[in-house]
């Protein structure tokens, strides 16, 4: 084998190896980095999709947690409202009698103590008396059993009450029992009276006498 001498350059043949395997190991690390990205490319979203999964769960779990903690609310406030109802005929039973017992009767006043005790036995569970009288009628707190004529009320108002309304927790238990003034009838106009034979210019001309001749 020939050596250079100094002052020579190298033939090309011995560097064209090098080159060549300087270009596949280049083309190798590049290989090895397209495969890393994409695999850490799959490991990203794969990591996101849980991560998003977990998101969801907990979500929903927190959802449970309210809904199931307004249920429990619900239950707590509204889960008498059955015996609640049971008690409000004895309370209009009450108030027939105050309203029936005469003036001086010293038996009212017993009865008015026990309605006053079970109306604030009712008010610490929630339960609030209404009336509806000389209110326009509302078929939302208002259930109307009859129509009743008052003079100078107001048509569609309430006029009477059977019994008062009551609300639990501030919504509807059971609608006030009333009376409603009907509405207006329009009275029909006078028809001015038919004009005879006798309006339409005078008396009527006299029958000839008999045997007059003409």
């Amino acid at each position: 084998m020939e050596v250079a001498q100094p002052g020579e350059e190298p033939c090309a043949q011995d560097s064209a190896p090098d080159a060549d395997g300087q270009s596949a190991r280049l083309a190798s690390l590049e290989a090895q980095l397209e495969l890393a990205q994409e695999k850490g490319r799959e490991t990203f979203a794969r990591l996101k999709e849980e991560h998003e999964a977990r998101l969801r769960a907990a979500a929903d779990l927190e959802n449970f947690k309210k809904r199931a903690q307004r249920e429990r609310e619900e239950v707590q406030r509204f889960g008498s409202e059955r015996l609640l109802k049971d008690l409000l005929p004895v309370v209009d039973n009450l108030d027939r009698a105050l309203a029936a017992a005469p003036a001086g009767d010293p038996m009212a006043r017993g009865v008015e103590l026990v309605r006053k005790g079970l109306e604030e036995a009712l008010l610490r569970h929630g339960v609030e008396a209404f009336s509806g009288l000389g209110q326009p009628f509302d078929p939302r707190r208002h259930e109307a059993l009859a129509q009743l004529e008052v003079p100078g009320a107001e048509p569609g108002s309430v006029v009477a009450e059977h019994g008062r309304g009551f609300l639990l927790h501030g919504r509807l238990l059971r609608p006030a029992m009333v009376a409603v003034a009907p509405a207006r009838r329009e009275e029909p106009s006078a028809q001015p009276a038919e004009a005879g034979p006798d309006a339409q210019g005078g008396d009527a001309p006299a029958a000839p006498p008999e045997g007059s001749g003409e």
